[in-house]
């Protein structure tokens, strides 16, 4: 199993002059830390208008720094949003191809369909038909990448015969990965024959073990996979904060380890509502449903670092705590484990001190 860094990029209220600047600059400074130190990649989201959750509006500005400033660093998209209008396909082929050849191909491009309300409904878009938008997009994308000259006549998007410029480096193009929550999602994931991109907040490493069963079957039953080649690899998500001590850990990383499981079922949960605009049965975003529901239930409210702590929802502690935990992802079928390093308010000197933990002490346990 090998070990990557995750990115919301937070900034935590009140938002003093510089605080966004400084949040923005750090992650590039504990990018380029995070190579040193052995991780395998550096993934961010792409969201929008998430106030305090995530500032991370437009990541391949950051890709395009870190790049420059490593030389072995995979830098991933995790993810792109592929849905009309987020990033049309021709554009996304542009961007990826541009990175993929600055960095000397060490791109990895995670697709997703967006899950909450305000990014959804800010940029008015039916999430009942973020699927197949996702499925038509990377088609066209990969089609951009692997032909001299191409055209599309899709659904959602159209070009005439077009040369797109530039070819990305790998070859046939780099992996293609998709986001998913719910069970059925990872089945469908499976079925496309892209890798996985698993995100299971707030829940033990063990909770991995069906979603990956649902993957495997999925990945049985592809006939043909999105793009040229089969991935098959599985990425699962854990916040992760290590330290000397667990004592030192548990008080560096309780505050914000409580906060983001919180503050996600209530951005997700609210799009059920928006959803149900479109029509009565939320379909394949069902999962906003049990979101609300956990939410109205007190259940959220209800969650304490001791539970997480406990069950090992988080990769946090000293090393030997945080290599126990991070072997029981291996065990459940991980093969890249994404890291959080600051779900909330860590601060940079701390999550450097945790990459610094990370890298000398737990990635060396594993065979990479």
């Amino acid at each position: 199993m090998k070990f990557a860094l995750f990115y919301e990029i937070p900034v935590p209220r009140p938002w003093t002059p510089g605080k966004e600047q400084a949040a923005l600059k750090n992650t590039i400074e504990q990018a380029v830390f995070g190579e040193e130190m052995g991780f395998h990649s550096f993934w961010t989201v792409e969201h929008h208008f998430l106030d305090e959750f995530s500032h991370c509006s437009n990541p391949e500005i950051l890709y395009g720094a870190i790049a420059a400033r490593t030389t072995t660093l995979r830098i991933g998209y995790g993810v792109r949003l592929t849905p009309k209008p987020y990033n049309h396909p021709i554009r996304t082929a542009e961007s990826i191809a541009t990175l993929d050849n600055i960095s000397d191909g060490r791109v990895e491009w995670g697709t997703g369909r967006s899950a909450t309300r305000l990014e959804l409904e800010g940029f008015g878009i039916n999430p009942h038909e973020t699927r197949e938008m996702l499925g038509e997009a990377i088609d066209f994308v990969v089609g951009c990448w692997t032909n001299d000259e191409y055209e599309f006549e899709g659904k959602y998007w159209q070009m005439p015969k077009r040369r797109v410029h530039p070819k990305p480096v790998q070859d046939p193009h780099p992996p293609i990965w998709t986001a998913t929550t719910s069970v059925d999602g990872h089945y469908e994931v499976g079925k496309m024959g892209v890798g996985l991109l698993s995100f299971a907040v707030g829940v033990p490493p063990e909770d991995l073990i069906p979603r990956v069963e649902a993957y495997k079957k999925g990945q049985a039953d592809c006939e043909k996979p999105k793009g040229l080649f089969r991935n098959d690899q599985v990425v699962a998500f854990t916040m992760a904060h290590c330290t000397a001590t667990n004592e030192q850990a548990f008080a560096e990383g309780e505050e914000s380890m409580v906060w983001y499981p919180k503050k996600g079922p209530e951005l997700i949960g609210a799009t059920a509502d928006y959803a149900r605009q479109f029509q009565k049965d939320l379909g394949t975003y069902h999962y906003t449903a049990d979101m609300k529901q956990l939410q109205q239930s007190g259940a959220v409210d209800a969650l304490t670092f001791d539970y997480i702590r406990d069950v090992g929802a988080a990769m946090v502690g000293d090393p030997d705590r945080c290599t126990e935990i991070a072997k029981r992802y291996e065990a459940a079928g991980c093969d890249l484990l994404f890291c959080l390093l600051n779900p909330y308010n860590i601060s940079h000197e701390q999550v450097m001190n945790s990459i610094e933990h990370i890298g000398k002490y737990v990635i060396p346990e594993f065979d990479n």
